[in-house]
């Protein structure tokens, strides 16, 4: 069984690697997705959507809400971001008896974004 939760932050950034519109600073109101994967347990919960926001929110959310991505992700593509939120989660929900991190998307826009399911090493 999957679970999802959506957010929303606004943040900026700028892919100074790249050579078009984007090279130059601009912001988003980007969506990220998480998904988790598990068996609900015996409260017929994989996780509480409440715990799995407090969780988003301090792991991901209070450092890339409002922020300059470029400060801390040095190319900050979607693909990058993704990655980065994904290093942040899954070693949080390795700790979780009855789920792990299944996937993480990003959306940059209604109609572009990414989805990453960790490294095929981890």
């Amino acid at each position: 069984m999957i679970l999802i939760r959506e957010f929303k932050f606004d943040a900026a950034h700028y892919l100074a690697e790249y050579h078009g519109k984007c090279e130059k600073l601009h912001g988003h109101t980007y969506k990220l997705v998480v998904k988790l994967e598990g068996t609900p347990d015996d409260e017929g919960m994989i996780m509480d959507f409440v715990e799995l926001k407090k969780t988003v929110e301090d792991h991901v959310l209070q450092y890339l809400d409002h922020a300059c991505i470029n400060d801390f992700i040095k190319q900050p593509s979607a693909e990058n971001i993704a990655k980065w939120v994904w290093e942040k989660l899954h070693p949080v929900f390795q700790k979780e008896e009855n789920c792990r991190l299944y996937e993480i998307e990003i959306w940059e826009t209604q109609s572009c974004g990414v989805v990453y399911r960790g490294d095929l090493n981890c």
